[in-house]
Parts: structure tokens; sequence; C-alpha cells
């Protein structure tokens, strides 16, 4: 009988709110430490407010969210990030005006020039990214989209991290782009960080995914692995609209 796995993050109930609107009703969740999670659902689900209100963007109404045992509902941002938590959103966050290694710098926090950063977890992110060694010294704002989205991801891990939240890593990107973004997460996966990834194009989801948790109308409505959605036509159809 095989071990249950650790859960890395869990959401409790959690209801969010954002002024009159209430968007979670009651959202339970587990992300298993050291796996990839894909959070899929149709547009207006309440995925984006769950990545959200995990980062203390959106604060929870009611519920709990923990990390590593620890409740975090009430923590701001950078305290959550301080606990190893990094998060990429949809729009990227890059700073336009700013060389790419202007932007990998203002991540590396214990770094103030380039000389202090780490060079070994650097030459590791090249490898991941070569676009962002490519680049290092263009600005950022003169990047194709599927390199603003690798600076992004590279941002997020330049310090080491125990969990990344990317909301939809493939959006808009040509597919060679988006193999490369599924080795880059393969790796990271392997290298032991825990990864929760919001994702509209199911191959992706289907390739990359351990865990699977799908929301509708601002609740969790199936979870599971993604093996087991992947290999059930009718459950894909009745909780997305389609098949994989």
């Amino acid at each position: 009988m095989t071990a249950p796995h650790t859960s890395l993050l869990q959401l409790q109930d959690v209801h969010t709110h954002i002024g009159a609107y209430h968007i979670l009703h009651g959202v339970s969740l587990d992300v298993p430490k050291g796996q990839l999670t894909m959070l899929l659902g149709r547009n207006g689900a309440g995925k984006t407010t769950t990545l959200r209100t995990i980062m203390g963007l959106w604060r929870a109404s009611q519920g709990r969210v923990v990390i590593n045992g620890q409740d975090i509902t009430h923590l701001p941002t950078p305290d959550i990030a301080r606990l190893g938590v990094a998060y990429v959103p949809e729009s990227m966050g890059i700073f336009a005006d700013l060389t790419v290694q202007e932007n990998m710098l203002l991540a590396a926090r214990a770094a103030r020039r380039e000389q202090d950063m780490d060079a070994q977890r650097l030459a590791w992110i090249y490898k991941l990214f070569p676009a962002v060694e490519k680049f290092w010294h263009h600005p950022a704002g003169k990047l194709s989209g599927g390199q603003k989205q690798m600076l992004a991801v590279a941002r997020a891990i330049v310090e080491p991290r125990e969990l990344l939240i990317v909301d939809e890593p493939s959006k808009g990107l040509a597919p060679a782009i988006i193999d490369n973004m599924i080795d880059a997460f393969a790796q990271l996966k392997a290298s032991g960080v825990t990864l929760l990834l919001v994702e509209q194009n199911l191959n992706f989801a289907q390739r990359l995914g351990d865990h699977v948790v799908v929301m509708d109308n601002g609740l969790v409505v199936h979870s599971g692995t993604m093996q087991g959605l992947s290999q059930d036509a009718q459950l894909q159809h009745d909780l997305l609209g389609l098949a994989l």
C-alpha cells in the first residue's frame, strides 16, 4: 500500500469576496508536496481568485490557507513570499523598461548587483531558459511573449522556492515555447519544487500534471489524479465540456 502524500498547501473551506461579489464559495483543496497540481476549470470558475487568495493579494473572508502546517490566511503577501512561495500572475508582471538582468536582480532580494547573485543557480536557470541569458542586457519590454513568460518564471525561481504558483503559463505561446516550458517545469519538479498551475491548455496539463483540481462557479467539483481524468472522456466532458 502506497503511503499518502503530504500536503504542502491546503485550502480549507475558503470564501473570498471582492467588493459586493462572492467569488469563492468554500474552496477546499490539497496540493501534494513535490508534485505538480493542475487547477482547471472554465473561464470565471474562480481559479485566479484562488491563486490571489493563497498569496494574500485578496483576503479570504472565511476559511483557512495553510502552508506546511502554518496558517497564512491573514499574512501579508511579502511574508508569504518569505516562506518560499513564488507567484507568476497571468500578466507576468515584467518591468518592461528594465533589462532582463535588472528584472532578475530585483527578484534576488539578497543581491544588490549581479556579482552578488548565486552564480550556480543562475547557470541552472540559463539551462532551463536559454533566452534569459541570450537577452540578459536587453529591455524586457522588447522580448516576445514566450520570452517574457520565461523571464517571469526565471525571476520567480532566482531564489530557492518551495512552492511555485503560475497562472496560465502556456497562454498565447507557440508550440516550441510550450515544449520548453513543459521541460522546465518537469525539471523544477524533479529538483523538489512543488508546483500549482492554472492552465487552459489541456494537452499541457495532461503532459505535466500529477494531481488535478477542477473548479466551477467558485467551488471545487473534482479532485484526483491527472491520469484518472485523462483516461475518462465522460468525466472530462462533464467537468470541462470537452475532452482531453
